[in-house]
Formats: structure tokens, sequence, C-alpha cells
């Protein structure tokens, strides 16, 4: 399959109910088998919750971006700030679109809006059990940099690798 041609536009107040409604369906595709239905819908309520997302988007240390393929919003790229360094805190691409470039587009442009900030490298982090993605993060770049288990509350882990991309 060829790479899709897609634009990249900043998220928007307005987008916000749409960038919801998309990580919702994505994440009904991806994490069953991975996590818990009940841990998906607390992590979904913790990340993609109106207000949250209203937050993100006034937090001068985040950046929301979105993807459109012929006008349909195909998936959505949030950096910040993280302790010093720059971190592709969520990237996820509707499943209909998926090994099409999406992906690779949306960390190109963190990756360069990070290069303009003088950052050495993007970091991310990835649940291990989610083959699919580590396996599409390393095609772009990126390595193992370390593990770990955060305790995100109501008894759930996120049991992580952290992947780095250097620029």
């Amino acid at each position: 399959m060829s790479s899709l041609n897609i634009e990249i536009r900043p998220v928007t107040p307005p987008d916000v109910p749409a960038i919801a409604a998309l990580a919702r369906e994505i994440w009904q595709a991806t994490y069953p088998g991975i996590i818990t239905q009940e841990q998906i819908d607390f992590m979904l309520e913790q990340r993609y919750g109106h207000e949250r997302l209203y937050d993100d988007l006034e937090d001068l240390h985040k950046w929301l971006f979105q993807a459109f393929h012929d006008g349909r919003r195909v998936g959505f790229a949030f950096s910040e700030l993280s302790k010093g360094e720059f971190k592709l805190d969520k990237l996820y691409i509707h499943p209909d679109v998926q090994r099409r470039g999406v992906g690779g587009q949306l960390i190109e442009h963190v990756a360069e809006l990070a290069r303009k900030q003088g950052h050495p490298c993007v970091i991310l982090q990835v649940n291990k059990r989610n083959e699919k993605a580590i396996n599409s993060y390393m095609k772009y770049g990126f390595v193992v940099r370390t593990s770990t288990v955060d305790d995100i509350g109501h008894g759930y882990v996120m049991d992580d690798f952290v992947m780095e991309k250097k620029l």
C-alpha cells in the first residue's frame, strides 16, 4: 500500500470532542488483550476526558496535532516537555489507515518541532505487549532505552518500554 497524503494541523478547542471519540475508537481496536476493558475505560477518561484535553491545549509545554486524509481525521500526535526531554506522549492512527505512513509523517512533524527547539532526541513510552507499535517505532528510528512500571492509580500500572529517537 502506498503512503497516504495527509494534512497535519494543530488541535483546537472545537476539535476536542472528535479527538476524544477517535481516541476511544482506536483504543478499542488496539488494547483489548493487552490491558483489561476496565483499564482502557479508566485511561481513556484520565487522558481524553474533554476537560483534560482543554487543559492540554492551554499548556505551553504541550503540542497537539491531528492528521487528516481527504478531509477525514485519521490520527493525532501529542508531544510535551517531560523532565526536560521532548516526549511524544500520544500517537494514535485509525486502524483503517495504519501501515500507510501516517504515523511516520506525524513522528517527523514532532521530531522537526523538537529539533527546532534544540532537543537531541525524542522519547516515548509504549506498552511492552504492544508489539505492532514497538515494531513501527523501530522502523522510524526509535530504540529501547529502558523499561518502566508506573502506578497510574486504581490498581493499574503502565508496564512500558521507554524508547528514544536521536535527532
